[in-house]
């Protein structure tokens, strides 16, 4: 799926990054008051501040089907608009990380008002220097560069941690889903398990088994590789991974296509493998010593 551009990103784009290389006032936080009124365009420690609407805002939520379970971590927090209506409309719990100590006292009398201090947190921080790998679900609002600054930590988190971001992508990790609102898009990832290597994969076979050698390549939730046994060497199909959910397929040793549907935990994958027609049976793998 290729990522859209609109004039109105464009525009944004350069609007962040004319404010974002403003002097030394866009690296300072200013003490926070009770009459501090947020102004659109106000330079912030990376960004200038450009809320999200309303409407995306829930329709972020939406993609990433946020729900009680989840614990939604917003990076620049901004008003703190997200976090509060994660909590109040999704149920969920949720925490808003930003750099402006004068917005995070904004976004605490906000959730006062909205009745749930009970279930969200604010903090004055630096979204590069702080912990967020407890979250469930990712948002964000940040630059290009900043997006891709994150990435490798993104990538780092648990498998099947969904991130939303408005407006800018992650370059060639391609979103899992697209949606536009009004003109404004929104990207969904789900953070991929880490799958590239070597693999012995046994599959019960009469009443012994085979054990195959696989060979995977991975490109964020692309895969593809390479499965033998003995001297036989055939290409992995249709492999494809939805955070720690994996599903590929190759020709057997009888000339007949396998699916493999299983769930990766660890340095192991396992699940239910079939041919066409035929009945489900367990198949397990391991990573092989080195890879």
């Amino acid at each position: 799926m290729k990522p859209r551009t609109t004039v109105r990103q464009a525009l944004i784009a350069a609007l962040f990054v004319s404010f974002a290389v403003a002097p030394a006032l866009a690296q300072q936080a200013p003490e926070a008051s009770q009459g501090f009124v947020p102004q659109v365009g106000q330079a912030g420690k990376d960004v200038i501040w450009v809320p999200t609407p309303e409407a995306l805002v829930e329709r972020m939520l939406t993609l990433a089907h946020v729900g009680p379970k989840d614990y939604v971590i917003d990076l620049g927090s901004g008003d703190g608009r997200t976090v509060i209506m994660a909590a109040q409309k999704f149920g969920a719990r949720a925490m808003g990380i930003e750099y402006n100590p004068d917005m995070v006292a904004l976004s605490n009398r906000n959730a006062e008002k909205a009745g749930v201090t009970d279930k969200v947190k604010f903090m004055k921080a630096d979204i590069f220097d702080t912990d967020f790998s407890q979250a469930t679900v990712i948002t964000m609002y940040l630059l290009p560069g900043l997006n891709l600054k994150l990435r490798p930590k993104i990538l780092d988190m648990r498998p099947g941690t969904r991130i939303v971001s408005h407006a800018f992508n992650m370059e060639e990790w391609e979103p899992d889903q697209l949606v536009s609102v009004e003109g404004r898009d929104a990207y969904l990832w789900i953070v991929p398990a880490k799958v590239g290597g070597g693999w012995k994969l046994t599959v019960p076979v009469g009443s012994g088994t085979e054990t195959w050698q696989l060979a995977l390549e991975q490109r964020f939730q692309k895969v593809a590789g390479t499965a033998k046994l003995g001297d036989k060497s055939t290409s992995v199909l249709d492999a494809r991974l939805n955070g720690a959910d994996i599903h590929f397929a190759f020709i057997d040793a009888n000339g007949v296509k396998r699916e493999f549907v299983g769930r990766v935990r660890a340095d192991g994958m396992e699940g239910t493998s079939k041919t066409q027609g035929g009945t489900g049976i367990k198949w397990a793998a391991a990573r092989s010593a080195g890879a």
